[in-house]
């Protein structure tokens, strides 16, 4: 399995589940289109960028190529480390149908060749800095309970964070992108006092 630091950009979650089984990364998709029309998901790229950048691995089709060509235009050029899929005639197997130019997306590609794509990122040991665990979020009452979706986005905005996240999601955006500081002032203003 890979370490892979830098955030890996992909389009929908069956390919964010192809990375997972080949590393352990950070994925984040883009809903498709969604890039370009969802300001939340524009600006969470651009913060999750300014550490150390990120990944951007899309479908080597013609949406791909719109999507890879949005996210690039949305950051500093030294910020996006792009890997290109080879075009792979075929169809994905969950599919019915080959893809419009029938081609294999992401999740179709061949994992050793996604883990020899991925290799120069390979290396650094997974982040054991992280503060905020799933086990707390429920401890927290930020899932697992009936008005934990509300408190989720509630606390997303006040993060500035995309309030249509998972909760295993948030969880990674919040240990990579806001302090413990703030993430306790966050949970202060939402009146959530069990958090040490």
């Amino acid at each position: 399995m890979l370490n892979i630091s830098k955030p890996i950009i992909v389009e929908g979650k069956y390919d964010r589940e192809k990375i997972l089984s080949i590393a352990n990364a950070r994925v984040i998709t883009t809903n498709g289109f969604g890039v370009f029309k969802d300001k939340e998901l524009t600006r969470y790229i651009r913060k999750l960028a300014e550490k150390e950048g990120v990944i951007v691995l899309t479908d080597s089709d013609g949406a791909g190529l719109l999507i890879r060509n949005k996210i690039n235009s949305i950051l500093p050029k030294d910020k996006v480390f792009n890997i290109y899929i080879p075009e792979v005639k075929g169809k994905e197997k969950r599919k019915k149908e080959p893809s419009k130019q029938g081609l294999l997306g992401v999740e179709g590609i061949d994992s050793d060749w996604l883990k020899n794509a991925l290799a120069e990122f390979d290396g650094k040991e997974p982040d054991k800095t992280a503060y905020l665990t799933k086990t707390d979020m429920y401890l927290l009452g930020l899932s697992g309970k009936s008005e934990s979706g509300n408190l989720r986005k509630e606390l997303a905005r006040k993060l500035d964070l995309p309030t249509n996240i998972s909760s295993t999601s948030l969880v990674s955006a919040i240990n990579l992108l806001i302090s413990e500081e703030d993430f306790k002032k966050a949970l202060g203003s939402l009146e959530i006092k069990d958090y040490e």
